[in-house]
């Protein structure tokens, strides 16, 4: 990681009005990025645009969710089904957040396209926006991720999807980063399974002196699946299950606050099985919490015939809130949870709001916004994760990367962007992308060839895919920053970093190996007076395979704001550290090809995991 901050020693900034031409070249460069996204045609973009109408209202005169949720699954199913030329059906939505409401009058865009298409699911993103035709206003409403897949032939076989081949920046971006989507939505139904049972949710209260009885919030209704409800495959529309779902859940919701409530989420939900035409939907409802101004609602699909068991469809949690004439949040009454089944509903709707503020603070925030360092914490973990990998191949998709110094085919490039400014380290290595991200993986092996490395500790194996290691390297602030923890100035001043790895294989053909880093912090590894405690927002590798069996090897790091300063002061680096150092790895890489060492042969495991064994050793 110091590596870095040596290697920038190499550019330098020769004077002010550099860098002002270079932040003037960055905001052209994106402006022409914007121009060609609007330019650009993708064969799988479905748009809708539907004028709100009275018919399509509540009371409020504001567009009913449930309709909005139709129009957002009818553009998804033809964008699915315009990239597979096959039958399509809805498997799972992601969380949807609603960030503004739409009224009578105003017109909705939907925009759809693919983003990945793996074996036989593709995920498509949905972006919904407002339009106010008199004041010419655009804004967003939501955005959502769903997962098609593809109905079997007459003969029972699956349809293999074709690989989508991003064109734009922002594809490239969706592309990449909708493998780690996918990986978190395969073990989302686990998480707050092994949150209860680690201990992480601490139990509520489950009564007060004005709880409201459960009992009365409880709703049931059923519909009769009719032809206007049935795609074009007599399947029942999952848009039109959804709307179902939020009507129930609305009028459970207004039980409680005995108001007019406004849904804001829908967490995470899949599909569990078909319903067609001349179904009875029986649909359950009942609020499973309610905290200080938002209360959250479990919703049952069930599906059945005249004859025969009921067959779930589908299960749903929704958050809403009741808002005040200024827009702001009201005091909700407490709920008195029903024994047995009703207490583990309260559970478990603390639990899912203690994850959903993990991911607004994790996941939605931007990069330029986000901690340096996040608590580790077991319920966090897929989240952080996420961020870990998602942030790496967004910095590695950006398009302003410039190149600054090249020697013996080793390149030096820079990306400065506002106050964040990055580095690119680059080499062609005649090693298999297999074995060197086998021998890169383990951390432990970097001081081995990298001499800003003094020591690498692994502190936690969290899984198969994620490592926890403290990693000491010399300061680059050499005690510039007033730290009350510096060394004395006759000693050498080191830094230590708590640094969450992040390891993933391609997910298909093309992709890169990957492998991470991020800062995070321990509770049993608190800042000592011997070491500064360094902060990496995100630095790692990518390899990929290229002909002949070489590699591709790319290092990336983002310095944060607060020691930029630092680095762009020194504008008199000379050093070849980074040509030193990456050569250095690559000698390393070429040496151990054939006689891998012993921690090595340990890493090649990650090689070939079983999925399901990777799923259940993680602890969530």
């Amino acid at each position: 990681l110091c590596l870095f901050f040596y290697i920038y020693l190499e550019t330098g900034l020769n004077s002010a009005n550099s860098q002002i031409t270079t932040k003037k070249r960055c905001v052209e460069e994106d402006d022409e990025i914007v121009r060609q996204e609007k330019e650009s045609c993708n064969p799988t973009e479905v748009r809708m645009s539907q004028i709100v109408m009275p018919c399509h209202c509540n009371h409020r005169q504001e567009l009913s969710v449930g309709q909005l949720l139709k129009w957002m699954d009818s553009t998804a199913c033809l964008s699915a089904e315009r990239h597979a030329g096959s039958p399509c059906v809805t498997a799972s939505m992601d969380d949807i957040d609603f960030e503004h409401t739409i009224s009578v009058g105003q017109v909705v865009n939907i925009q759809a396209k693919v983003n990945r298409a793996f074996n036989t699911s593709m995920e498509v993103g949905i972006q919904v926006s407002c339009e106010d035709l008199f004041q010419d206003r655009h804004w967003r409403v939501c955005h959502a991720f769903a997962t098609f897949v593809t109905q079997r032939t007459n003969t029972g076989q699956k349809v293999t999807l074709r690989p989508i081949a991003p064109q734009t920046h922002k594809e490239k971006v969706e592309y990449s980063i909708a493998a780690e989507r996918r990986r978190v939505r395969m073990v989302h139904d686990d998480i707050i399974k092994d949150l209860l049972s680690s201990g992480s949710i601490q139990p509520d209260s489950l009564s007060g002196y004005n709880a409201v009885q459960a009992e009365k919030t409880k709703v049931e209704s059923v519909e009769l699946v009719l032809p206007p409800h049935a795609n074009h495959q007599v399947n029942t529309f999952g848009g039109q299950i959804m709307a179902w779902m939020v009507n129930v859940a609305m009028i459970a919701a207004s039980r409680l606050c005995q108001a007019h409530p406004t849904l804001r989420t829908i967490d995470m939900f899949t599909f569990r099985g078909p319903s067609k035409v001349g179904d009875r939907l029986l649909l359950r409802a009942i609020v499973n919490n309610a905290f200080k101004s938002s209360l959250e609602v479990g919703v049952r699909a069930e599906a059945y015939q005249e004859e025969g068991p009921n067959r779930h469809i589908n299960s749903a949690f929704m958050t809403f809130e009741v808002l005040d004439k200024s827009g702001k949040p009201c005091a909700l009454p407490r709920i008195r949870p029903e024994p047995v089944e009703g207490e583990r509903r309260f559970q478990e709707a603390i639990a899912r709001k203690k994850i959903r503020l993990d991911r607004k603070y994790i996941i939605s925030c931007k990069q330029s916004e986000a901690p340096l360092s996040v608590p580790w914490d077991p319920r966090n973990q897929v989240y952080l994760s996420y961020n870990n990998v998602s942030a790496l191949k967004m910095l590695a998709a950006k398009k302003s990367w410039r190149l600054s110094t090249e020697k013996d085919q080793v390149c030096l490039y820079t990306l400065e962007q506002k106050s964040m400014l990055s580095i690119r380290v680059e080499k062609v290595v005649d090693v298999p992308a297999a074995t060197a991200f086998a021998l890169l993986a383990e951390l432990s092996n970097r001081t081995l060839w990298d001499t800003h490395y003094k020591e690498c500790e692994l502190i936690q194996r969290v899984d198969e895919d994620d490592f926890i290691y403290r990693v000491v390297t010399p300061s680059v602030l050499q005690g510039k920053v007033g730290s009350p923890t510096s060394s004395p100035q006759k000693e050498e001043i080191l830094q230590d970093f708590i640094l969450l790895t992040s390891v993933r294989k391609p997910c298909s053909p093309g992709d890169p190996y990957v492998i991470a880093l991020r800062s995070v912090t321990l509770p049993t590894h608190p800042p000592f007076e011997k070491c500064n405690r360094g902060e990496v927002l995100c630095a790692g590798f990518t390899i990929l395979e290229t002909e002949n069996k070489k590699s591709l090897i790319r290092y990336y790091n983002q310095a944060s704001p607060e020691v930029l300063p630092y680095i762009s002061n020194d504008v008199a680096g000379l050093s070849s550290s980074f040509y030193h150092t990456f050569c250095a790895c690559s000698e390393y890489l070429i040496q151990h090809k054939l006689h891998p060492t012993a921690e090595a042969d340990q890493q090649q495991t990650l090689e070939t995991p079983s999925p399901t064994k990777t799923l259940q050793s993680t602890q969530l």
